[in-house]
């Protein structure tokens, strides 16, 4: 399907993920990855950060208001709570969470999985990887809508956990 991988390895793709425990044939399935050059502990906040903020462009997902750019000390994410917020909106629910490994989401019919794999050298891949039960026509627009905002959020939480992690060095 169009637009369904960005920055992921065939590996990366067949792996299991939390999200698929909830939808099982899902019409939607699409993969994003990045690589941060931050260990996985100064990846985690700014994932679990996202219940406060899209990270994605925030003139459209978000109303125009900033996603904070500082960590602002968040308790470890639990199942049941808000997923996100968006335009000041509290959306989805957390329906799973390992902190420091996984946070799993659903929002609007759809159940989203960040995860974040150790690397060599200090560095870490998030993934993310969105599964839908939806028909093919929607699944379609929202895999190349999803492509777009899924990108500029995986690349903003990697900039602001380097950046801090170099922060944190000097």
């Amino acid at each position: 399907m169009i637009g369904d991988r960005w920055g992921v390895s065939d590996s990366e793709v067949t792996r299991a993920y939390p999200c698929d425990d909830f939808v099982t044939s899902p019409a939607l399935r699409a993969w994003r990855g990045v690589g941060v050059d931050a260990p996985a502990e100064a990846v985690w906040p700014w994932v679990a950060q996202v219940r406060i903020a899209p990270y994605a462009y925030d003139w459209i997902d978000n109303l125009g208001r900033r996603s904070p750019r500082e960590l602002v000390g968040l308790p470890e994410p639990r199942v049941g709570e808000r997923f996100t917020t968006a335009g000041g909106r509290r959306l989805g629910r957390i329906v799973s969470v390992e902190p420091g490994h996984q946070l799993t989401g659903a929002i609007m019919g759809a159940f989203m999985s960040y995860v974040l794999v150790p690397q060599d050298r200090g560095t870490t891949r998030l993934l993310l990887k969105v599964v839908m039960d939806t028909n093919r026509w929607t699944a379609l627009g929202l895999s190349a809508g999803d492509l777009i905002m899924a990108r500029r959020q995986l690349l903003n939480l990697k900039l602001l956990a380097e950046r801090h992690r170099a922060a944190d060095a000097g």
